[in-house]
């Protein structure tokens, strides 16, 4: 079940589980001047069999982002593991792109916690505060701050802003990399697109873009572990992605990684957005 356990975190790092904190962490924050909303379950399966859960809130305006998230083990995995984690993003749409300005994950396995805080100015980490620290192992690839730069945190990055008139739903939506850094490690997510396809769930019936997803690892892993280099070389990783209401932001839909156990699925269960005017004020999920 370590396998399965891995396959839980994976997943959730890709769809950006995480947000209760958001109360806490983005205190004395301004609201966010929201034109979409929101509200979307995930549930996460190897196979058949339910491993995990998860919820998001996004609020977004022209200029400004919040986005919030929380996930836990659920189903049979619960009989050998435990885990529950809870994160929140708050940033600005920029210069084309989404800026990100603090991140912050709590996250707890197994009765080991794991905490991330991190102040993003101009691209670049600014502060952070990460426990338990990385051990220094000779084989660990050391973090240095030119892999800091020009970063986006991991709940950011699970969502696609694509600025202008373009087709939200076209090969433009894919085409790009994304520099993540989660307090650990910095690595690209480079999306290739794949195709266009009709979604159905709770609260949404339409279309999605696929993109394919391949894993580059820059900073902050260990070469020679065998997880490392499997996801670096797994070629069988997919993102399907949907439009925020309101907004020019894609959010994801369902996620699909291959895995040394089987295909882990993170998908939406319901998926609730809408157009919104006025100060609204983000509300925290439950998984």
């Amino acid at each position: 079940m370590t396998n399965a356990r891995s396959a839980f975190l994976s997943a959730r790092s890709f769809a950006a589980a995480g947000a209760l904190l958001a109360g806490t962490l983005l205190a004395g924050s301004d609201a966010a001047r929201a034109d979409g909303r929101l509200e979307a379950k995930y549930t996460l399966t190897v196979g058949s069999v339910e491993l995990g859960r998860g919820s998001i809130v996004v609020e977004a305006g022209d200029a400004a982002y919040e986005i919030t998230g929380a996930a836990r083990v659920t189903g049979v995995l619960r009989a050998v593991s435990s885990g529950k984690g809870v994160a929140a993003s708050r940033g600005a749409l920029s210069g084309g792109k989404m800026v990100p300005r603090i991140y912050a994950m709590n996250a707890e396995a197994d009765g080991k916690a794991e905490t991330a805080r991190i102040a993003i100015a101009g691209g670049a980490v600014k502060e952070m505060d990460v426990e338990p620290p990385l051990k220094p192992v000779p084989d660990r690839v050391p973090l240095t701050p030119d892999t800091l730069q020009n970063i986006i945190d991991p709940m950011s990055g699970a969502f696609i802003y694509l600025p202008g008139t373009a087709d939200l739903l076209s090969a433009a939506a894919c085409d790009r990399s994304i520099p993540v850094f989660d307090g650990r490690q910095r690595y690209d997510l480079k999306l290739s697109f794949l195709r266009t396809e009709k979604v159905k769930t709770e609260g949404y019936a339409g279309p999605a873009v696929v993109c394919g997803v391949r894993y580059s690892p820059i900073a902050g892993h260990r070469p020679t572990r065998s997880t490392v280099k499997y996801m670096e070389e797994n070629k069988d990783m997919q993102v399907w992605l949907v439009p925020v209401a309101g907004t020019r932001l894609l959010a994801p839909f369902k996620v699909s990684v291959a895995t040394m156990i089987g295909t882990a699925v993170l998908a939406a269960s319901s998926f609730e957005t809408q157009e919104k005017s006025g100060t609204v004020p983000v509300s925290a999920p439950r998984p």
